[in-house]
């Protein structure tokens, strides 16, 4: 790639890196399904003009893409980063969705996987066990089974999406958003009983988040990112984006205060270790990669 679509992939990682920070701050006033019913709020605005008309017998699938990534996914990664109090291992324990992508391609649709990329997968999980016994992550071991049923979650609509036919990024986006934003409230209604106090009370920390997460990282970095698939393979760029969740650990050690453990750093490099094999080995054999999450 040349040098400028490479300080594009740098700048979508930095953006992605810093909605873990702006979200966690957020977090601390605003729960997190209100949160993440917020930031959908907003992109439904803002993307209603994007949609696109699904195609016959499309939206099934549409909508079980949108709840599974809007509503499932989202929600449960915000509510694993609150629960975590810290950046680094919800951030890498999100990567855990590529493996569980390429298994359910293999169970659901039959795509088949060599043994390097079988490597690739053992060790993504194997790190997220190894991760997992970190004196960080114990403080608060339900944050990585959380972050894992939404990395479970964001897999299936990962797969579900390559059925979707149509659909331009943005216009599954603003799908997401708009079809995302009632249950998410709803669930928030339910659940979260101190979400109307916290909507009334939400500082500029917490609506600043809301912004950062829609409008930077969601239509900036995907923007960004929706630009360079046009220009390069998909295989190509998402090695790329793992520089994502690194980011998110210093970010998390300058200014979170989070202090990994060996443990922490050995898993975190298992399990990014892994994915590259997964994304490298797709691009050899130009099967389309998973796509990248931000948060």
């Amino acid at each position: 790639m040349p040098a400028r679509d490479i300080a594009i992939l740098l700048l979508i990682c930095a953006v992605w890196a810093g909605n873990f920070l702006t979200s966690a701050f957020a977090l601390q006033e605003i729960p997190p399904f209100l949160f993440t019913a917020l930031r959908l709020a907003l992109l439904s605005a803002l993307l209603v003009p994007f949609l696109q008309r699904p195609a016959p017998g499309q939206w099934p699938r549409l909508v079980t893409v949108a709840l599974c990534n809007g509503v499932l996914h989202f929600g449960l990664s915000f509510w694993a980063l609150k629960a975590a109090g810290n950046l680094a291992s919800p951030a890498i324990v999100m990567q855990s969705y590529v493996p569980m992508a390429a298994l359910l391609a293999w169970f659901a649709l039959g795509e088949r996987f060599g043994w390097r990329t079988g490597v690739g997968i053992a060790a993504s999980f194997a790190g997220v066990l190894v991760l997992g016994f970190d004196p960080l992550v114990l403080q608060s071991p339900e944050s990585v089974v959380i972050m894992l049923i939404s990395a479970a979650f964001l897999a299936v609509g990962t797969v579900l999406m390559r059925g979707l036919v149509g659909q331009s990024l943005f216009s599954v986006q603003g799908w997401t958003a708009v079809l995302g934003v009632g249950p998410l409230f709803a669930i928030s209604f339910a659940f979260e009983p101190d979400a109307a106090a916290a909507f009334a009370g939400a500082s500029w920390i917490g609506w600043g988040g809301v912004a950062y997460s829609a409008l930077v990282s969601s239509l900036l970095g995907h923007g960004l990112y929706y630009t360079l698939i046009q220009r390069h393979p998909v295989a190509v760029v998402t090695p790329w984006l793992l520089l994502a969740p690194v980011g998110a650990v210093i970010l998390g050690m300058l200014f979170w205060g989070d202090r990994p453990g060996p443990r922490l750093f050995v898993g975190g490099a298992m399990v990014l270790g892994g994915v590259l094999v997964i994304a490298l080995r797709a691009k050899t054999r130009h099967r389309p990669a998973p796509p990248a999450s931000d948060a």
